[in-house]
């Protein structure tokens, strides 16, 4: 199953970062992904199945960190780009594939996925209007920070 976006703006955006230092830049695309992100996993925490200790359903995390095994792999899957920003929204949950995907004794109960197809549209809303709006606080106070000396 594939999906398709339509995404403009981003000449206008990367002009407008380019005004900013780099650590600054990033910092706005950090804090906009992050406030994107979030409501995906409250939303996949939502759909999670509750066992005993409802554990699982409170698994689901947005994080810029992957452990040891899942760096590897996205290392060889992506060209490491240092100026690049990421985030990921998924459990830490050793049990979370299994649920998410079944196996040969249970079958499949997703909670990402049935997210991120209800929530996706809405997650590059809030990502472009989170973007926007950061940039344009961090280009006030650059600018006020100039106007000091």
């Amino acid at each position: 199953m594939s999906a398709s976006f339509k995404v403009s703006g981003l000449k206008d955006l990367e002009k407008a970062l380019d005004q900013l230092s780099r650590s600054a830049g990033k910092g706005v695309l950090r804090r906009s992904l992050k406030s994107a992100a979030m409501p995906m996993a409250a939303l996949a925490n939502a759909n999670a199945p509750r066992g005993e200790t409802g554990d699982y359903a409170n698994s689901f995390v947005y994080s810029t960190k992957l452990t040891k095994r899942q760096a590897g792999q996205h290392r060889k899957m992506f060209q490491s780009d240092r100026a690049a920003v990421e985030g990921f929204v998924g459990t830490a949950d050793p049990a979370g594939v299994q649920q998410e995907f079944g196996n040969d004794r249970h079958g499949p109960q997703p909670a990402l996925r049935p997210a991120w197809d209800q929530d996706r549209t809405a997650m590059l809303e809030r990502l472009s209007r989170d973007l926007w709006a950061e940039l344009d606080k961090s280009l006030q106070r650059a600018a006020r920070k100039a106007a000091r000396g």
